[in-house]
């Protein structure tokens, strides 16, 4: 077997030690398996016994012979059925509980990755990984796996059984298994390459049909409806040739085994009748041994379908590893290393801090060095690409510096763990993301113990009562996917909201006011003052109203922390952060 054809076969063996269930009591379904198996071969036997016995002997045909050989050989048959069904479901229960296990640890693993790295994949992809390349495992182990154990099983068993026949007709059937096994690993591979194909394309005919959806408004506004629908179906007709041309290999891999049956049935045929004129081999012998061969070769067919399984099963099941074989960027703290959080207000610093994207060229982030005291409202500017929402996601830790350290509270951010980091830490990015619930479930996110009183106070605490009973099934108003249902104000809203009630130690706002409609422009910056009130806060501001309510603006360009201090200080300066103000405020009046 190639190394590529190892690969599929590998990554199956892998999956009994990443998910134990699916090897949890295989031990008693093999037992069963055996038992399932050895009973049928009673039947060739029983075939042989009755032909050379009793029909072919000129001594008179002994009916109860015949009978109570043919009732052994049915109860077996029954016996064998039953214990078969009981194995089969045995193993389809494992296969079922140890999916979902798989299903559950590729998941968990995503979320334990950096948003970097979840950001540099196709969304399409990451889903893939949860759920259609487990479905592929899923038919496998649901049907080809049984398959697999039943058949292998049953072929040794079969060639022993045909050994004590006749060696011969055995070496007959073995040299022509060998040269049909061998054509079997050669087009296996080409099998593997395809089905690798078939789950690339998937995930991105994923990605460009969920894209299509999630950009519907913005589609319809540019009219490009043609040249979406083309995008997709460019997609999706790729995906349909892939799994076409995959299909086409399945069914010739199939009928060839059909092929490969009759040509061994009939091989035996003339050898066997070869053998009988010459005295060595009995007529019932002869019988058996075809009985021998349709159990010998059935479960090879089957065995041949289910390479074709394998396979597409083996390339999900690479990808699915490959995810969780991904280390994490941003790892865990044992608790035996984590520091625990002081319990009052947080400050913040950055000690020679760089970063780089793995693939970048240069730092996005060059030598910063900055302290920001407790309680202190920081805003940070910068043009697009100088910095200031890598420094955010640094802050929450969301992703790891490539060079230097941050603190928070004086304890360094890699020696704390995640649950008290993201206890004492609320982050509202700049397109508040919502789940598909209502209003109130989105808040709870926040505190999950909150009760419906508690998300009202909320809610009143910032000023936004008036808001929230404008609408008309209040804290129930269903939000929509992503939140679809309200405007990008209205998201911003419950974003806050939901960052307020799970009253932190550290607010950082990545740009949380640039795309808010006028209507609730005021409203949104009242809540913004009281939820950064009392708190150390990081505001990432795109509107440098933001930045002149601060006690303290942070300027960033080309990655470097240019200018320190606050509004007025700035200006007076006549530095990059005043040219900024002239630009804006020109902006805003004109």
């Amino acid at each position: 077997m190639s190394q590529e054809s190892g690969a599929t076969w590998g990554a199956l063996r892998r999956a009994f030690v990443v998910a134990p269930a699916l090897r949890k009591g295989l031990g008693l379904t093999l037992v069963l398996t055996a038992i399932g198996t050895a009973l049928r071969i009673v039947v060739p036997f029983a075939v042989q016994q009755i032909l050379d016995g009793q029909l072919f002997q000129d001594a008179p045909i002994d009916g109860g012979a015949i009978l109570l050989k043919g009732g052994i050989a049915g109860i077996a048959m029954v016996v064998s059925a039953l214990a078969a069904r009981a194995a089969t479901i045995r193993l389809t229960r494992s296969a079922a509980a140890g999916l979902s296990d798989l299903r559950v640890m590729t998941f968990a693993h995503l979320q334990g990755l950096s948003a970097l790295h979840t950001e540099s994949e196709r969304r399409g992809a990451l889903v893939a990984r949860i759920t259609s390349d487990p479905e592929t495992i899923a038919r496998f182990m649901e049907w080809g796996g049984p398959g697999l154990i039943v058949g292998s099983a049953q072929i040794v068993l079969a060639v022993g059984a045909m050994m004590w026949f006749d060696w011969r007709l055995t070496m007959v059937v073995l040299v022509g298994v060998g040269i049909y096994a061998v054509a079997l690993l050669w087009f296996q591979d080409i099998l593997r390459r395809a089905h690798d194909k078939v789950r690339v394309l998937v995930g991105k005919s994923l990605t460009a049909v969920g894209e299509s959806i999630s950009g519907l408004p913005v589609i319809r506004a540019f009219g490009v409806e043609a040249e979406t629908a083309d995008r997709v179906r460019t997609a999706l007709d790729a995906q349909f040739d892939a799994e076409y041309r995959t299909g086409r290999l399945g069914a010739f891999l199939f009928s060839s085994a059909e092929v490969f049956a009759g040509a061994i049935n009939g091989l035996v045929v003339v050898v066997g009748v070869a053998l009988g004129t010459q005295g060595s081999l009995s007529a019932g012998t002869l019988v058996a041994f075809l009985f021998l061969i349709n159990l010998f070769v059935e479960p090879i067919q089957m065995l041949v379908e289910v390479i074709d399984q394998a396979q597409s099963a083996g390339s999900g099941l690479r990808r699915i590893l490959g995810v969780l074989d991904t280390p994490s960027d941003v790892p865990e703290v044992s608790p035996r290393d984590a520091i625990v959080l002081p319990e009052d207000m947080l400050d913040v610093s950055f000690d020679g801090v760089r970063f780089r994207y793995p693939d970048g060229e240069a730092d996005v982030l060059v030598d910063v060095s900055v302290c920001i005291s407790k309680g202190e409202n920081v805003a940070v500017v910068g043009e697009t690409g100088s910095g200031k929402t890598t420094f955010a996601k640094l802050v929450t830790r969301l992703m790891d510096t490539s060079a230097g350290s941050v603190r928070l509270g004086g304890v360094p951010v890699r020696a704390i763990q995640f649950a008290d980091l993201r206890s004492r830490i609320a982050y509202v990015p700049q397109e508040g993301f919502l789940f598909d619930t209502t209003i109130e479930a989105n808040v709870r996110y926040g505190k999950l113990s909150a009760t419906q009183d508690e998300i009202r106070n909320a809610f009143a605490e910032l000023g936004l009562t008036t808001w929230i009973d404008s609408l008309v099934d209040g804290l129930a108003t269903e939000v929509g996917e992503r939140g679809s249902q309200l405007s990008a104000g209205e998201r911003q809203l419950v974003a806050l909201t939901r960052a307020w009630i799970a009253q932190p130690s550290l607010l950082v706002l990545d740009e949380a006011t640039s795309a808010v409609d006028p209507a609730l422009d005021v409203q949104l910056r009242q809540a913004m003052e009281r939820i950064t009130r009392s708190r150390t806060s990081v505001t990432i501001a795109h509107r440098l109203s933001t930045a002149e309510a601060a006690d303290r603006v942070l300027v960033f360009a080309d990655g470097v922390l240019v200018e320190d201090g606050d509004h007025t200080t700035l200006l007076e300066q006549q530095g990059v952060y005043a040219l900024m103000h002239e630009d804006w405020a020109r902006g805003t009046t004109g």
